[in-house]
Formats: structure tokens, sequence, C-alpha cells
């Protein structure tokens, strides 16, 4: 499956993003030629709705929708899908940062994997995926992360955190009809959850994660803890569906 066979667009969500937005959109242009860049801009005050208005009013095949506070990443998502399903008529979603630390050069991988799959999801923790540029402390509460994601869920998969995704729009728009919760990073894991749980065909393909160059990872502790208590409510969810179904 090729981007010139299917209608492609790429969510990414920005804040404080304005040195890495244009070589990022050439880039990923340049790889992809016929994709429409969705930037989702949650009132940078480093101008990035700006740059992004720029690249817009230079290029068709870039759309800005600018939100007027930061919410968190999953109501940019949020936000961002549904524009696309709405505007855009997008046959294939992709999300992904906007700091390069998802690779473009990996697009047309992901791409034409999903022609055989509902959910294409970047990984770091197959065969082939890594990260670069992370220290020891990083790494674990990453590789933890995951394994807590895991053990409460009963996924397999092994990168439930990653926000490297391509999305059939499809399976998409039944996920955001589903009550999606998180607000923060766990909004990736419940993404993910609520995508299996549809009877989605999920399969991960390995990626090298490298560390922002520029700017501050929005990581916070109020993130971490998001995540420590909503995925023991997933699973309880879960468990209350499944109950209902034997009923």
């Amino acid at each position: 499956m090729s981007a010139q066979e299917k209608r492609v667009v790429i969510c990414l969500p920005t804040y404080n993003e304005k040195n890495t937005l244009a070589p990022l959109t050439k880039e990923i242009h340049r790889l992809v030629p016929e994709a429409v860049i969705l930037i989702i801009d949650d009132a940078s005050p480093d101008g990035t709705g700006l740059v992004a208005d720029a690249l817009a009013g230079a290029e068709a095949r870039v759309k800005v929708l600018h939100r007027k506070t930061k919410e968190g990443l999953g109501r940019a998502y949020s936000a961002g899908f549904a524009y696309a399903l709405a505007e855009l008529s997008p046959d294939i979603i992709v999300q992904m940062d906007a700091d390069f630390s998802h690779p473009a050069a990996v697009l047309p991988a992901l791409l034409d994997k999903i022609k055989d799959y509902d959910l294409v999801i970047a990984s770091r923790y197959v065969p082939g995926g890594g990260t670069e540029n992370w220290n020891i402390f990083r790494r674990l509460i990453s590789r933890f992360g995951s394994f807590y994601a895991r053990w409460w869920l009963g996924l397999p998969v092994h990168d439930l955190t990653s926000g490297f995704k391509v999305w059939r729009s499809d399976m998409l728009a039944r996920v955001i009809q589903e009550p999606v919760a998180s607000g923060g990073y766990v909004f990736q894991v419940e993404t993910t959850w609520t995508a299996a749980r549809l009877g989605a065909r999920i399969v991960e393909a390995p990626f090298v994660f490298t560390d922002r160059q520029l700017g501050r990872s929005k990581m916070s502790t109020a993130i971490a803890l998001e995540a420590f208590w909503r995925l023991p409510c997933l699973a309880f969810r879960l468990r209350q569906n499944r109950k209902s179904r034997k009923r």
C-alpha cells in the first residue's frame, strides 16, 4: 500500500516545537509526498502556531488546528483525530511526535505494513527497535511503564506506551467513539487497549527512538501518576465488560 493509493493524514501535536516543525514537514513530504500533515498546536508560547500557519499558507498539504490551551497529549490527539476524520477524509491516520524522536524515515515501512492490519505500532521493544541518548533511569522507567501496562491489561504488545502509530481510519473512528478518558501519555495505552477490545488486528514494527535534541521532554510527575492509577481502572473496566457479556 503506497501513499499514492490511499489518503494519508499525519497528525503532529505540537507544544513549543518551532525549531523542528519546518524541517520535519519537509522530511515527511520527501518520504510520503501525498500525505496531508495536520499540525495540532496547543497555543505554544514560543510561536510554533505562527510557524505552522506559515507552512500551511505555503503548502496545501499542511493544515493547522489551533487549540486555545494546553490540555495534554491525549486531548490534543483526540481533537486532531476528530478533525481529520470529519474534514480530511483519510484512509490512514498516522500519529507521531514533532521533535524528530519519531524518525520520518520509518514511515514508508509502517505505511506498507498497514495493508494487513488495523493498527501498526512503531515499537522500541521488539527486535530491531531501541532507544538512543537515554540515561539508565529513563530506560528503566520506560521499560517498567510498558511492563506495568501489559501486566494490568494482558495485552500481547511490547511497547504499549509508544506514541508512533499508524491507524486504518475506520478502526480509529470506532476507537474515538469509545470513552477514552486519559489526558496524558497513558492515552497511548488506552487507545491501543480499546482497539484490541474492538477486535483490531495489531502488529508492532521496530524503530529506534532518539531523544529530542531541542527543547524539553513533556513528561511530568503528574503524567506518571495518571498512568499509575488509570491502568488499574482500565483493567477493572475490562473485567466488568467480560462479566456483562457472560450474563
